[in-house]
Formats: structure tokens, sequence, C-alpha cells
């Protein structure tokens, strides 16, 4: 008889009424464990010579005896088999049984029946066994006070397995508690190794704390029980960067290397990132060298953040050749570097080429995911290319199987509602609806905006109130643009309306509702208000932008006359947020129109000083001061 001939014979039905407790006696139960011809079964099923002893334990166990754990659970059956089977209660028993599935109340059972057995006690592997099946049951409040019981028990617990419990506390969300048992362990009966160590530092930047990942460090350096390896290093590296405190993540790469410990690419990666973000580019280009001299290969990660860097400071060129060496030393991209790869040259304006890549992923192995379609309809619309190449993208992204996300309707109707296709947006904003997306306050606002520079101003008080309908409020953006158009279309009532309602609603005004009732104010020839707004809004911790001194500016230059702008425009220049071209332009209407052509003349050297171009307005403003006014185009070069 074959093994698999053995299980079906001894396999359980699992019919109801063969499922059922039956009442036996102590003596039926001996029985029904009893061997028959145990010389004849040895025969037909022999013990292969290379099989340890402890397997044949589990063989054993697995035949006598957990055939009634599973049908009685765990009780005086379970116990008179044990006695029957002449099975020893120690720590290889008890782990055994823990494997065995069954629910997890007849584990917890039998755990706590073994502990109260003469002449045995709970080992360390016994605990992290039944730690292991709490963490599968989720079973989180008796998975701490078991912990709790090993912590307090005289066993020893190794520093792997103080590194289990830690992983598992983590994985429990349990962070604090796992800090709490790592020191209890740590002082009585377990000396800590770095990876130990590593384990309670990779469980706290996991969930965040990455504030006490420095203390730790501190503390292995101080105690020198263990000193920091490469995978300390690497986390702490990585936390520092998510911190932002790039100072200390710097410090640490140039101490590990002189501690003769090697960065692996990760540690490179995270580097060139904190050297990107901070400027130093060419450092962080420089990092790239380094790791080849060191033997350690950039790896497609690496790449990723090497291009994304380079485009972001506008080194195209760069980016794109390092893409073509990548693939010249066949290193695999991957879809998120090519998408990344795509979005650099659309933004520099190279859609063919970014186009040609989004063609060719297929030959890299690579699908194009939901990210790399809203990337090329993206940079199709930011190319001013024609709506219908957004709309073929979308056709093909749906031929493919890619279901468009809320971000993808999002680009499109902002795309349409700049090329000035409202309809079309309204029509996709309906298919978002229809398709059980939440309303997305993004494309509510593209619309609001668009329908009210069409000065369809009802329409663009419907969509606001039917946001406000299906989401209970609406963002502080949205409410800023809707009271924009109110105020430009004179109906500034509504538009203070509008704004105390988000007071009201919780909804903390930006800096852009600010403006743009500010903006309402000044049109309406109300600058007194606008300026008692504009000192409001930095009582309540919203910092008045450029814009918002410009909209200041333009009124005073409009109403109070040149002394009172000019009074704003010098504060402009003694404060953190200095004149623009804006401010320039504003400041020399205001002389064009009181006939200051020498205050006009000394503004524009200072503009130009200054670094702003001057444009038809600045000429415009000069010709006026001079009673020279043209309403043809001018066309002047700049002496």
């Amino acid at each position: 008889m074959t093994s698999s001939q053995i299980a079906v014979k001894r396999s359980i039905s699992t019919l109801a009424s063969l499922c059922q407790r039956i009442k036996q006696t102590d003596n039926e139960n001996v029985k029904m464990f009893l061997v028959q011809n145990p010389v004849h079964e040895s025969k037909k099923a022999p013990l292969n010579r290379n099989t340890r002893q402890g397997d044949h334990f589990v063989q054993m166990l697995d035949e006598r005896f957990v055939r009634i754990l599973k049908i009685f659970k765990w009780g005086s059956d379970a116990e008179k088999a044990l006695e029957v089977l002449k099975l020893k209660v120690d720590h290889r028993l008890v782990r055994e049984v823990l494997k065995v599935d069954v629910d997890i109340n007849t584990k917890i059972q039998f755990f706590k029946w073994a502990a109260k057995r003469r002449n045995y006690e709970h080992d360390s592997t016994a605990y992290i066994a039944l730690i292991h099946c709490l963490h599968e049951a989720g079973l989180i409040g008796e998975l701490w006070k078991t912990v709790q019981e090993m912590a307090r028990s005289t066993c020893l617990i190794s520093p792997t397995e103080l590194s289990e419990v830690v992983k598992i506390l983590g994985n429990a969300k349990m962070v604090n508690k796992a800090l709490s048992i790592f020191y209890h362990i740590k002082d009585r009966k377990c000396k800590p190794t770095s990876s130990t160590y590593n384990s309670l530092i990779l469980m706290l930047i996991q969930e965040g704390h990455h504030d006490k990942v420095h203390e730790l460090y501190n503390e292995m350096c101080n105690e020198g029980i263990c000193l920091p390896d490469s995978v300390t290093y690497s986390a702490l590296i990585s936390s520092f960067e998510k911190l932002g405190r790039h100072d200390h993540a710097i410090r640490l790469f140039n101490e590990m290397k002189e501690n003769g410990l090697s960065p692996n690419a990760k540690i490179y990666t995270t580097l060139l990132v904190i050297y990107f973000k901070l400027g130093k580019v060419d450092v962080g280009i420089g990092l790239i060298k380094e790791m080849k001299e060191r033997g350690c290969s950039p790896t497609v990660y690496t790449y990723t953040e090497l291009i994304r860097g380079l485009g972001n400071v506008g080194r195209v060129d760069e980016a794109y050749g390092i893409f073509l060496s990548m693939i010249r030393e066949r290193c695999k991209p991957d879809v998120v570097l090519l998408n990344n790869m795509i979005n650099v040259l659309g933004k520099a304006g190279r859609v063919a080429d970014a186009l040609k890549l989004f063609q060719q992923m297929e030959s890299f192995q690579c699908t194009p995911n939901v990210v790399t379609y809203n990337t090329v309809i993206k940079v199709l619309f930011e190319s001013k290319s024609p709506g219908s190449e957004a709309s073929s993208v979308l056709d093909k992204m749906n031929a493919n199987g890619i279901a468009p996300s809320a971000y993808t309707y999002s680009i499109l109707i902002d795309g349409f509602c700049k090329t000035n296709r409202v309809e079309k947006a309204l029509l996709l904003l309906e298919e978002m609806d229809e398709k059980g997306f939440p309303p997305n306050p993004a494309a509510y606002c593209c619309l609001i905006n668009a329908l009210g520079k069409a000065k369809r101003y009802e329409a663009a008080n419907e969509l606001f109130q039917e946001l406000k309908e299906n989401c209970g409020t609406s963002s502080a953006r949205v409410y800023a643009v809707m009271i924009k158009h109110l105020g430009k279309c004179g109906h500034l009532s509504e538009a203070v309306d509008l704004f105390n309602e988000m007071m009201k609603l919780g909804c903390s005004p930006n800096v852009y509702a600010y403006n743009a009732l500010m903006s309402g104010m000044v049109r309406a020839g109300m600058i007194n208000e606008a300026q008692t707004l504009f000192r409001t809004m930095g009582e309540n911790g919203c910092m008045p932008d450029i814009n918002s001194h410009n909209i200041i500016l333009n009124g005073l230059a409009r109403a109070g006359g040149p002394k009172s702008a000019i009074e704003m425009f010098m504060k402009m220049k003694h404060s953190k947020i200095k004149p623009d071209a804006v401010s320039y332009n504003t400041l020399l209407s205001c002389f064009s129109r009181s006939g200051m052509f020498e205050e006009s003349v000394r503004l524009m050297k200072e503009m130009s000083e200054n670094g702003f171009e001057y444009d038809l307005i600045t000429y415009s403003s000069i010709l006026e001061a001079m009673g020279r006014v043209n309403d043809e185009p001018l066309s002047m070069d700049k002496n």
C-alpha cells in the first residue's frame, strides 16, 4: 500500500453525521489509538534510514494524535490520547502541537495545560510558537499577554527570538509595547545584537517613528555591546532623509565609510536624492562614479532618481543620455523609470521623444500602467496638442484593459477646459459619476473656473452647489474660484457670503480665497475693506503672497494715487515679499496716469537692474507718461 493510499484510507469523513462528538468510554478511546499489528505495518511503510528521529516523531504525532485533536479539540479525550500514546510533554511536543491545523482556542488551552505539567516549563521556542499563532489569528490582547508572560518567565531568550517578538509587535501596530518589551528583556535576560537593534529600528521607521531611531543609534554606539552595521546605517540614512535632516544623513554616510563599511546601492540612491534636494546636482552625479569605482552597480532605482533629479533642474539632455547609457549597460528599466523619463521629456517640450518612448515600452518588456497613460495625456495637453490626440490615448488605455483613475479624468477635464472644450469636459464629469468615482474637487474646480471665464456664472454656481451636496462641503480652492468669478461679475456681496460660509464650515480660507475676495473688493473700489482683509489674513495664519501685495498695490495705485502706491511699494522692497515685474508695471501705470515721466524712467531703470524684462505694459506706461500713447502693438528694443 502506497503512502497516498494510506492517506486516503485514514482520511476523516466530512459528512455532518460523522463529525459530531460521540460518547465513548476511556477503553474505547484507548482502542481507537492502538496500532494494529505494528510489526506488519512497519514492513509496509518502512522508515527511511535518512529520516531523523524528530521527523519520525512528527509523523507519529500526525497519525495518532492530530486526528483526535481535530475532532475532540483539547480536553480529557485528547489528554487521555497523550497518555495512551506515551507522548512525553516536552518543548518539541508543544511546538509540534501548535503547528497542527486546529482552531486557536484549542492551541491556547493545550499550551496552558502543558504549563501545569510536572517537570515541565515552557521555553522561549514554545512561547514564540504560540505568539506566531496568536498573531496569525489576530488575537492582539492574548498575544501581548503571552509576550509579557514570556518576559516574566525564567526562560532565556536569544537575540534572534527577541527580534522576532519585536517584528510581530510592530506588525500588530504595538510600537510602544515593542519598545517596552525590548528594554525589559534586554536588561534582564538577553544581550541584543546589531540584528536585534535593526529589527527595532526598521519597525520604528515602518511605523513613522523616525525621531526614536536616532536614540537607538546613539545607544548602540555608547553601550558598545554591538556596533551599527550596514543595515543600521541604511535605515538611519533613509530615516533622516524622510525627516529632512540631510546633514545627519550625509555625516552617517561618511562615518560608515570611515568605519570600513561599504554602502550599498540603496544607501547611494538615498544620498543621491538628498544631494538633488540640496541643489548639489554635480555632487550627486559624482556619487554614481564613486559607486562604480567601489564595485557597486547602480540599480534601476538609482537611475530613476538620477533621471528625475536631472529633469527637475532642467538638465534634460543629460537625463536622456543617462537613460540611453543605462540601456547600453543592459540595466533593464522598469515602468516607474520609463514613466519618469516620459515626464521629463514631455515637460521639456520634447513631445516626439516622449511619445516615441511610450511606443517603445513593450520592447523593454514593460506594460504601460495608469500612471504612464496619465503622464502621456498630460504631456499632450501641456504641449498644446489637439485634444483628439489625448482622446486617442484614452481609447488605447481602455482597449488595453487599463481602467482610468480619478486623476486620469481630472487631467482630461483640466485639459479640455483649458482648450475651451467645456462641453467635452462636462461629459467626462458625468462619465466619472457613472463609473462610481467620488466627486473630485480638482475636476469641479477646473470646470467652475472655465465656466466662469466663459461668463456662464449660473452654470458655474450649479456645479458648485452640486459639489457641496455630494461632498457635504467643498475645498478652499473651489471656494476661491467661485469667489473670484462672483467678484468679477459684480456680485461682491455673494462673494463675501461665500467667504464667510467657508469660515463657518471650518474650511480655512487659503491665500487664493483671500486674494480672490480682495481682488473683487479692489474692483468694486473698496480699497479700505481690501486692506483690512489683507491685514486679517496674516493674523489668521495665512501669509500674504506676492499676488496679495500686488492686488493691494493696484488698488492703492488706482484709488489712492502715487503717494499711497509708493508707500506700499517701498514696504514690499523692505519685506520678505519683494516686488516682481507686475509690481513695477503697476507703479509705472500709476506714474503714467499722473504724468510723472522722470519717476517712470527711474523706475524702469531700477526694474532692469533687478533683472526684470520690459513688456508691452511697461512700454505703454512710459509712452503714456510722455503723452505719446499708441494703441497699435509696439515693438521696441530695450537699450
